[in-house]
C-alpha cells in the first residue's frame, strides 16, 4: 500500500509540474513572443508611427519622436545614468534615456527609452505645478518656461526656471538631479498682488497610450504602483489591464508614500514630501480608443498672502529598478515600500532572502552564474538532512528491489497477502516509500521563488556567465538545429515551420544537459513496478527537456547543477549500502569493452 501511494504522489507530483510547464509553453510563451514580434514591429516604424488624434494635449498630426522633441526649446540632461533633455514648454521631464542599459545584449545596442515627449509614439512624462480655483494665468502645459539659471542639467548643477502669470505671481522651479535617478522638484510661488490666492500643488506621471510589449507576462506586474494611505500606507498595485477596465481608483488620502507607473524593468514614479498631506490617485481617461494612464497627486491647499510665498519639494524617480538603489532610496528619504516596485510575488518571503543572497555572492565572485552556482549547493545543504533521508530510502529500496519482484509474483493472485508481506519486508529493512516525496514538495517554492527573481530583478537581465550565455534572464541562445551555431542558419527562417523550430522545438545547450542530467538522476531510482509507468518514467527527462528549454537559461543553470548534486549524493549512498548503480554498470561496460579490446 505504501509503495502505490508513494507512486502515486510522485505522479501527482510530477502532473502538476508537467501542467506548470504546458501552460507555460503553450499559453505564456507564444503570447509572449507575439508580444515580443510586435514590440520589434513598433520599434522599426516607431519613426513614423501616428499618434490617436483628439485628445487634449495629444497631437492631432502624427509625429516622430524627434519631431516631437523639437516641438519645445529644451534644456539637455546629462548625468553618468541619464541622457535627454527638460522641456521648457510645460517645463517636463519628458525625455530621458537610461545609457547604463542596452535595448538587447548587442554591444552596438542603443540605450533604453525611458520617457517620451507628448505627440510621440506612446508618451511617457512627468509635470509638475499648480492648481486652484479662480486664479487666472497658472503656468500649463503650452506655458514656455524661462531659464534662469543652469545650461545643462547634472549632479550639482541644477536648472531654476522661472515664469509669471501676468497678475502678480511669480513661479520659480528648481530642478536637480543626482548621479543615478533621482529628481528633486522645489516650487515656489511667490505673490505680489494685492490680494490673497489659494493654490494646491500637484505632480503627474501619465502614459499616453499602451506599447504592445506591456503586460507580456502573467508573472510579471506591470502597471501602477505605489504605497498609499494614512501614516502608515500600504502597497498599491493595478495591472494594465484592470486599470483600463476599472478606469482607475478614487484619491486617498496620505500623509506619506508615493505613486508611479512601472514596466518589468523601469519605474517613474513621483514622491511627495513625506509627512505633508496629500491624495494619491490612479486613473485612466479614455480619449476616442486612447487610453491616458494618469498617476498623480495633489497636496493640500496654501494661501499665499500679498507679500508671501509658498514652496513644494517633489521628487521624481526615472529609471531601472535596481534593487540597491531603490533600497538606498527608501531609506534616505522614508519611502515606505519603494523597493518593492520591484515585484517579488507572493512567495516574496523565499524571493528577497533569496536574491539578497546571491547579490552578495556576486559581490565577491562578479558573477550571478557563478552566485547561482553556489545558491544551488546551499539549497542543498538546507535540504540535506531531508535528501540525505529520500536517498537512503531510494537505495535502500533498491537493494530489496529483488525481494519486491519476488514477493509480487509469489502473491500474484492475492494482492490482499502481496501488499502485507510487501509492509513487512519494508519493515524488516527500515524502508520507508514515501520519504522521498517531502524533499521534491519543499524545492517546488524554492524553485518558483527562483523562477520570479530571474523574471523580474534587473540585476539578471542581460546578467553574463560563461561562453554562449550572455543573459541569465533569457532562455539558452543556441539551438540544435543549426549544430549550436556552427552552421550559419536561423531557424526561424525555415519555411512552413521556422516558427515552430525558433518556440516550441528550441533546444539549447543548457536544455540538453539538464535533460541529460535529469535522466541520470533518475536513473538511480528504484524502477517502477508497471512496465507502463516504467516507459512513462523513462520518457520523463525528454519531456521536461522540451518544457524547460523556453525557460530563463539561469534556471536552467540552477536545476541542472542541482541534478548533478543529486547523482553524487546518490551514488555516494548507493555505493554505501552497496547497491549496484547504473553508473557502475556504464563504467563496467567500458571497461569490458576495454579489455576485449586489448
Amino acid at each position: 500500500m505504501q509503495d502505490d501511494s508513494s507512486r502515486n504522489t510522485i505522479i501527482f507530483l510530477v502532473c502538476a509540474v508537467l501542467l506548470f510547464f504546458v501552460y507555460q509553453h503553450f499559453v505564456l510563451d507564444p503570447a509572449a513572443a507575439r508580444r515580443q514580434a510586435e514590440v520589434k514591429a513598433r520599434a522599426a516604424a516607431e519613426a513614423t508611427a501616428p499618434v490617436k488624434p483628439g485628445a487634449p494635449g495629444l497631437a492631432a498630426v502624427p509625429v516622430t519622436r524627434g519631431q516631437a522633441l523639437a516641438a519645445s526649446p529644451r534644456v539637455a540632461i546629462d548625468t553618468p545614468a541619464l541622457k535627454g533633455s527638460i522641456a521648457l514648454r510645460g517645463a517636463r521631464i519628458d525625455d530621458l534615456q537610461l545609457t547604463q542599459f542596452r535595448q538587447t545584449v548587442a554591444k552596438d545596442s542603443p540605450p533604453v527609452v525611458l520617457l517620451r515627449p507628448e505627440g510621440a509614439p506612446y508618451a511617457w512624462f512627468a509635470e509638475f505645478g499648480w492648481t486652484g480655483a479662480n486664479v487666472p494665468g497658472l503656468p500649463t502645459a503650452d506655458t514656455v518656461w524661462t531659464l534662469a539659471q543652469g545650461a545643462t542639467l547634472a549632479p550639482n548643477q541644477p536648472l531654476v526656471l522661472t515664469t509669471t502669470n501676468g497678475a502678480g505671481l511669480t513661479f520659480t522651479r528648481k530642478i536637480e538631479v543626482d548621479d543615478r535617478f533621482m529628481f528633486t522638484v522645489t516650487d515656489t510661488v511667490a505673490n505680489a498682488s494685492v490680494a490673497p490666492v489659494t493654490l494646491a500643488p500637484y505632480g503627474s506621471i501619465q502614459r499616453q497610450g499602451l506599447p504592445p510589449s506591456k503586460d507580456a507576462s502573467a508573472i510579471v506586474h506591470e502597471g501602477a504602483v505605489g504605497a498609499l494611505g494614512g501614516d502608515d500606507p500600504t502597497l498599491k498595485l493595478i495591472k494594465y489591464k484592470k486599470w483600463t477596465k476599472d478606469g482607475g481608483i478614487e484619491p486617498i488620502a496620505s500623509t506619506r508614500g508615493w505613486v508611479g507607473i512601472t514596466d518589468k524593468y523601469w519605474l517613474a514614479a513621483i514622491i511627495p514630501t513625506q509627512g505633508q498631506a496629500f491624495k494619491g490617485q490612479f486613473r485612466d481617461t479614455k480619449v476616442g480608443d486612447v487610453s491616458v494612464f494618469d498617476a498623480n497627486f495633489v497636496g493640500d491647499a496654501h494661501t499665499i498672502a500679498p507679500g508671501q510665498q509658498v514652496t513644494q519639494t517633489t521628487r521624481f524617480f526615472g529609471g531601472a529598478k535596481v534593487v540597491p538603489t531603490l533600497r538606498a532610496y527608501e531609506k534616505k528619504f522614508e519611502i515606505p515600500h519603494f523597493d518593492s516596485a520591484v515585484d517579488w510575488g507572493h512567495f516574496w518571503f523565499l524571493t528577497r532572502p533569496m536574491f539578497q543572497f546571491l547579490e552578495f555572492i556576486y559581490r565577491y565572485v562578479g558573477s550571478f552564474g557563478v552566485a547561482i552556482l553556489l545558491l544551488t549547493v546551499a539549497v542543498r545543504a538546507i535540504f540535506f538532512p531531508l535528501a540525505h533521508k529520500q536517498y537512503e530510502s531510494m537505495a535502500k529500496m533498491r537493494r530489496v528491489q529483488p525481494l519486491v519482484e519476488e514477493l509480487r509474483k509469489k502473491f500474484k493472485e492475492d494482492p490482499a497477502k502481496q501488499q502485507q508481506e510487501l509492509l513487512a519486508l519494508y519493515q524488516r529493512e527500515k524502508v520507508n516509500p514515501l520519504a522521498g516525496c517531502l524533499p521534491i514538495l519543499f524545492q517546488i517554492p524554492v524553485f518558483f521563488a527562483l523562477y520570479k527573481v530571474l523574471t523580474v530583478t534587473i540585476e539578471m537581465r542581460h546578467a553574463p556567465f560563461m561562453g554562449w550565455i550572455q543573459d541569465l534572464s533569457a532562455r539558452d541562445p543556441t539551438t540544435i538545429w543549426n549544430l549550436f551555431g556552427l552552421i550559419p542558419w536561423h531557424p526561424a527562417t525555415a519555411p512552413m515551420i521556422g516558427g515552430l523550430l525558433d518556440s516550441s522545438l528550441h533546444i539549447g545547450i543548457m536544455p540538453l544537459l539538464y535533460g541529460l542530467t535529469t535522466m541520470m538522476s533518475m536513473s538511480m531510482s528504484p524502477p517502477a513496478p508497471d512496465p507502463t509507468q516504467q516507459k512513462i518514467m523513462q520518457l520523463m527527462p525528454i519531456m521536461f527537456t522540451f518544457f524547460m528549454a523556453p525557460f530563463a537559461v539561469g534556471l536552467l543553470i540552477y536545476w541542472t547543477w542541482s541534478n548533478i548534486i543529486t547523482v553524487i549524493q546518490q551514488y555516494v549512498l548507493m555505493r554505501h549500502y552497496k547497491v549496484d548503480t547504473p553508473i557502475d554498470r556504464l563504467f563496467a561496460r567500458f571497461g569490458g569493452q576495454k579489455k576485449a579490446a586489448e
